[in-house]
């Protein structure tokens, strides 16, 4: 399976110019899979009331173009359910089938759990016989929630995650893919944003050994998930069968 991921340099608060962008920017790609960053349509923005999908712009947009390219897409967005705010990571397949994670750990020094509701539930998604934990940016500080539970096979995690703290994002995308026996394709955003936080190129794909598997080309990073080599890798090193075993709540 191919993934390509967009290092997105998102406009802030404007939906409009992200799709645009995005739909320039892929326009001549190919893929399983495309990925797009956390909150991608407005950047990581706590003006939720203002910002916030009423109408689900942002779903629809993914779906749209997921049916014109015959592939998935899978991407966050601020999106308003009722009295409350969600940061909902969306999984969108060609035949516009829907799956969705609720950001679980809120990103609180920027006051996210202040304005935005956590997610209760772990969400795996399987596609073209692959199994994807999905997982949005500070989760990735929380293993616990990522223990693989013999469940899946890979971990997607889109984040915009800012470059004075970013030798933690590449570290621990590593030990996540170490600890877990799973593929791990971290993909974060580019540019500054409207608080003048600077994201630097660090996208990222490592195999179950911690090697890296990407390839990079301007502002896209792809790499290939061969389920059979993570097969006669897990068969080799069977470390999970050492694992504490526990429900997570």
């Amino acid at each position: 399976m191919k993934i390509i991921g967009l290092n997105q340099d998102i406009i802030w608060k404007n939906k409009i110019e992200n799709f645009q962008l995005i739909e320039n920017q892929l326009q001549n790609q190919e893929a399983d899979l495309f990925l797009l960053p956390e909150m991608f349509s407005t950047g990581f923005c706590m003006d939720a009331a203002e910002v916030s999908d009423k109408n689900e712009e942002s779903l629809e947009f993914l779906k749209k173009i997921s049916k014109e390219k015959n592939t998935a897409f899978s991407g966050s967005a601020s999106v308003k359910v009722g009295d409350q705010f969600f940061n909902r990571m969306y999984f969108v397949k060609p035949d516009s089938e829907v799956i969705f994670y609720d950001k679980r750990h809120l990103f609180s020094f920027s006051g996210e759990d202040k304005i935005y509701t956590p997610g209760n539930d772990r969400v795996i998604v399987e596609y073209l016989g692959i199994r994807f934990l999905l997982q949005v940016c500070y989760d990735l500080r929380f293993p616990v929630f990522a223990r693989n539970n013999d469940d899946y096979d890979a971990i997607l995690y889109v984040a915009n995650w800012p470059e004075k703290r970013v030798g933690a994002w590449e570290h621990l995308l590593k030990a996540r893919a170490i600890e877990n026996l799973s593929y791990v394709f971290g993909l974060n955003r580019i540019g500054t944003d409207g608080n003048d936080l600077f994201y630097q190129e660090s996208s990222h794909c490592f195999f179950a050994d911690g090697k890296e598997i990407s390839q990079k080309n301007e502002n896209l990073v792809s790499a290939e998930l061969n389920l059979e080599d993570l097969k006669d890798f897990r068969n080799h090193f069977q470390f999970l069968n050492d694992r504490d075993v526990f429900e997570i709540k």
